[in-house]
């Protein structure tokens, strides 16, 4: 005797029905648009109709995904933004399907229970549904590669910055000193080197660390080059390094790390996308302004400060007499760390407006007084 009770009820509910047609495949008909949740292995897929009834609820293995995929009809899939999700969207527009990467944030709100594979497709699904939903273009093979130099020479960086510091800590221990400088790690092995009162099996680990060091230095010169040819070879990234500011690394990552700047409407838009516009904390007619959102990408956004303040340095020593009122002006209101944000923003937007219109860079102190809008 079967005794129907509510969680009875509620387990029958959660059965996963999957419509078979008669070649054995799934009933395709009916599908609108899919969810597919990634991992390195399985895959959860989550579909819906046109009258927005899940109609497919499916676990499968990578092989098994690419060739379901491979003989569904085209339609929509929904991803998560991440590092391979771009390449899957690429393979998965070669079967005439339209691939949307979402940003995993814009998709939390739509998780209806517990954090599982199932309810991130169906989550996925359903954000693709709204209207006003923002997505994240896919990158091409070429523009990842790119991307893949700028974080070789960012990690580059980082070791060797990091390598610098233990050799002049370990020194230190030993009473040699140097001054401040990359260039002065160099010196400073070929004093430890020479040093004969240091213990030889001091002197021998300062050795492995300065050929680990010159490694580092070789690699970075190779990796320097391959980006100066890149952008040599890129006319939007000539232009964008003619802004004060800017420079070679800047204008790279900006159209590396940039997607169709087409895509905001204003130069303003794009400034809030690179994290440079502060938190809105208004309510009851009241203004509150915070800290920069510090949205989008780091790297791409510390960049521009860090340009910002090279190019504020300048105008507070004298050095740069074309500096505008403007800048002039909120040097003596605000303090100069919050000046460079501020500059780093519009240099954003003047970046924003060369990418969408063309144009070159016009040196004048009116350029950074007249900001794209």
């Amino acid at each position: 005797m079967l005794v129907w009770t509510a969680s009875t009820r509620h387990r029958l509910c959660q059965i996963e029905v999957v419509q078979i047609s008669s070649e054995g495949g799934p009933s395709v008909e009916k599908i609108i648009r899919i969810g597919l949740d990634t991992s390195k292995h399985v895959y959860q897929l989550h579909g819906v109709d046109s009258e927005e009834e899940p109609v497919l609820r499916k676990k499968l293995r990578r092989k098994e995904m690419v060739a379901f995929f491979q003989k569904l009809a085209p339609t929509v899939i929904a991803i998560e933004a991440c590092g391979g999700s771009h390449h899957l969207a690429r393979s998965l527009a070669t079967f005439g399907h339209e691939v949307k990467l979402i940003p995993p944030h814009y998709v939390k709100p739509y998780v209806k229970r517990g954090k599982n594979d199932a309810a991130d497709a169906e989550a996925l699904c359903e954000a693709m549904s709204r209207p006003s939903m923002r997505f994240v273009p896919v990158k091409t093979a070429e523009q990842q590669a790119a991307l893949m130099l700028v974080g070789l020479r960012e990690r580059l960086i980082r070791n060797r910055t990091q390598l610098a510091n233990s050799i002049r800590g370990y020194a230190a221990e030993f009473g040699v000193i140097a001054a401040r400088g990359l260039c002065r790690i160099g010196p400073l092995l070929e004093r430890i080197a020479a040093d004969v009162s240091l213990p030889a099996l001091a002197r021998e680990l300062f050795a492995i660390q300065g050929k680990e060091y010159a490694l580092i230095e070789a690699e970075l010169k190779v990796i320097d080059a391959k980006l100066m040819a890149w952008h040599r070879d890129n006319a939007c990234s000539r232009r964008l390094s003619q802004i004060p500011g800017v420079g070679l690394i800047g204008a790279s990552m900006l159209v590396m790390k940039t997607p169709d700047p087409r895509l905001f409407r204003s130069g303003r838009q794009f400034a809030a996308w690179l994290g440079l516009t502060p938190k809105d904390h208004s309510t009851a007619g009241k203004v509150r302004l915070g800290v920069i959102t510090r949205a989008g990408d780091e790297a791409l956004r510390s960049t521009l400060i860090v340009g910002a303040t090279a190019l504020l340095r300048r105008v507070r020593e004298g050095s740069n007499r074309k500096s505008s009122a403007w800048l002039l002006d909120l040097l003596r209101r605000k303090p100069p760390k919050l000046v460079a944000v501020a500059m780093a923003n519009k240099i954003a937007r003047i970046a924003w407006k060369l990418m969408v219109s063309g144009e070159t860079y016009r040196a004048n102190a009116a350029s950074f007084v007249a900001a794209a809008a």
